[in-house]
């Protein structure tokens, strides 16, 4: 393994343990700035928000700033960020910290994919881009898990002083370990960077990871008050099956690169989202007995972020077809589509908190996530259709002769 991933993933360890914590935290946030559920999960919301605006926009605006450089300045600016949470006297200044990560969130992973991919063989591509988000789902076992306990110990600002921390750590990692020189595609114009929305089958996927992730968060952005108020586990207890969670996550995360490397994207991605679907309607079932709730947990864990890097190869792949001039900035706006289905599916889950009540998210999360795996089916029928025309083309002279 390339050193050079040792430090993107030490990057995504920062950063995920920042945006993932916040879901540990919901119950002993919304006490303390005497704010609702729903009101606590938008800030879920805002900060997916934040990358989603961050991903393209910035992307795009940086595209000529040497990968080494841009990525010191991200970790500088996420660092900042959290340290301005950690200081922050009430529920406004919180979002603007939250904005504030988010955007450094955003152009990392959309530049980290990319960069992931170059240092490694194109077949191991789904696998160095799992590693490097493996980062994410270490973050889920060990960051969010001690994070929760950090803010239920001490305050849940401490949780962001401490993530700062980390973020002075990955700061350091990419000063030692990111090479000067890595690959760096050639800046797209403004009008090649707004070709990529001209493109129907780049938006396709965009559509399928924004509603996946939709699904998705409609439930797991509640999932602490849900063990807490629907299952009964003790406010302690929660970061331990947050722990499980996390490990189940990790082991997923792996198993989906592995997955889309062996058999490709869409088989991959086909999988791991009806998967996804009969875990969420399952949990509606199992979410008032511990055990059984324990149990799902770890199902949803091993498929929450499977699709990941079956996702993200997709999309560069594709858009080595359809738009290769603007690679960065069609794998930038993947990332936007990945946290604008997390902006959503939070939202919704606030609503449907309020309205119907915190169970309800998993049923109709998993609903959401079927929508995504039809979408899944309409691309692998539209890359057939594509390789038959290939096979007929070269085949024509063929039969002319």
């Amino acid at each position: 393994m390339p050193i050079a991933l040792l430090a993107l993933t030490i990057s995504a360890y920062a950063i995920g343990t920042t945006e993932f914590v916040i879901v540990g935290l919901l119950p002993t946030l919304a006490a303390d700035l005497a704010v609702s559920l729903p009101s606590a999960g938008l800030l879920v919301s805002l900060y997916a928000l934040g990358v989603a605006v961050g991903a393209p926009v910035l992307t795009a605006l940086t595209s000529k700033i040497p990968r080494k450089m841009l990525m010191l300045g991200l970790m500088a600016l996420f660092t900042i960020g959290n340290l301005v949470a950690w200081q922050t006297p009430g529920y406004e200044s919180l979002v603007v910290a939250r904005l504030l990560t988010g955007l450094a969130h955003g152009v990392f992973f959309s530049i980290a994919s990319t960069i992931a991919a170059s240092l490694v063989p194109k077949e191991k591509a789904a696998s160095a881009i799992a590693i490097v988000f493996t980062g994410l789902t270490v973050a889920l076992v060990t960051g969010v898990p001690l994070g929760t306990f950090i803010g239920q110990q001490f305050g849940w600002r401490t949780t962001f002083l401490a993530v700062s921390g980390l973020g002075v750590i990955a700061f350091l990692g990419t000063l030692m370990f990111v090479p000067k020189n890595v690959a760096h595609s050639r800046p797209a114009t403004f009008r090649q960077q707004l070709g990529v929305f001209a493109q129907p089958r780049l938006l396709l996927i965009y559509a399928m990871t924004a509603v996946g992730y939709g699904g998705t968060f409609t439930a797991f952005t509640f999932l602490a008050p849900i063990l807490q108020q629907v299952t009964g586990f003790s406010t302690h207890a929660v970061g331990g099956v947050l722990l499980a969670y996390g490990v189940s996550v990790a082991i997923g995360n792996l198993w989906g690169g592995r997955l889309a490397d062996r058999h490709g994207p869409i088989p991959a991605l086909k999988l791991i989202f009806l998967l996804l679907a009969v875990v969420l309607f399952v949990l509606t079932f199992t979410a008032g007995n511990r055990w059984l709730m324990l149990a799902t947990v770890l199902a949803w864990g091993g498929v929450a972020f499977g699709n990941v890097p079956g996702l993200q190869v997709y999309v560069v792949n594709q858009a080595q077809r359809f738009a290769p001039e603007a690679v960065d900035v069609a794998s930038g706006l993947n990332i936007a589509a990945f946290n604008i289905g997390i902006a959503i599916g939070a939202w919704g889950g606030g609503v449907i908190v309020a309205e119907i009540g915190l169970i309800h998210t998993a049923w109709i999360g998993a609903i959401v996530v079927l929508v995504a795996l039809g979408l899944t089916v309409w691309a692998g029928k539209l890359d057939q259709r594509d390789r038959e025309e290939e096979i007929e083309i070269n085949a024509t002279p063929l039969a002319v002769c």
